[in-house]
């Protein structure tokens, strides 16, 4: 499969937030409650969409997106960790998964962010995301942020990668 790694654009708007829906239901069925999942609305990712342009690749695949990565290049506040940056989300709709998009996007945000230890959040029990995210050099670290949606909570685990 060919693809392509680039920053996003306005163009690209709509299939960066089309991706970020899909991949919510693709990979979260089972792992957060389904009352929150199905409150989520493809407007809502399209609104997200248009804040952080400047922080988001997304690969492409005959023009169309396939995935993105989000980053920011100081680990948000939560976080408790200065001089970090943070990966905020990395989604590849399941179709184009296995073809080394994810690991370009990863390979890519890596290179750009100031800071080489860089910090993210996995949704427990998302187990390929944790491994895939092992291989990429990232380490449990035993910390965790859990978010009440108002059918239960959902824990991510924190996963650093020192550099």
């Amino acid at each position: 499969m060919i693809y392509t790694i680039t920053n996003m654009e306005e163009k690209h708007y709509s299939g960066k937030a089309y991706v970020q829906y899909a991949a919510w239901f693709e990979t979260y069925r089972g792992l957060m409650p389904d009352e929150y999942l199905d409150g989520r609305k493809l407007e809502t990712c399209y609104e997200s969409t248009q804040k952080h342009p400047s922080d988001t690749y997304v690969a492409l695949v005959d023009g169309t997106v396939a995935g993105f990565l989000w980053y920011s290049p100081e680990a948000r506040e939560y976080t408790r960790r200065a001089g970090m940056s943070e990966i905020n989300a990395l989604y590849v709709l399941k179709k184009y998964q296995g073809h080394g998009i994810g690991s370009a996007l990863m390979e890519k945000a890596l290179h750009m962010v100031p800071h080489k230890a860089v910090v993210l959040y996995v949704l427990r029990g998302n187990n390929p995301a944790i491994g895939f995210y092992e291989h990429m050099g990232f380490k449990l670290t035993g910390n965790t942020f859990t978010q009440e949606t108002g059918f239960g909570d959902i824990v991510e685990l924190e996963m650093v990668r020192e550099g």
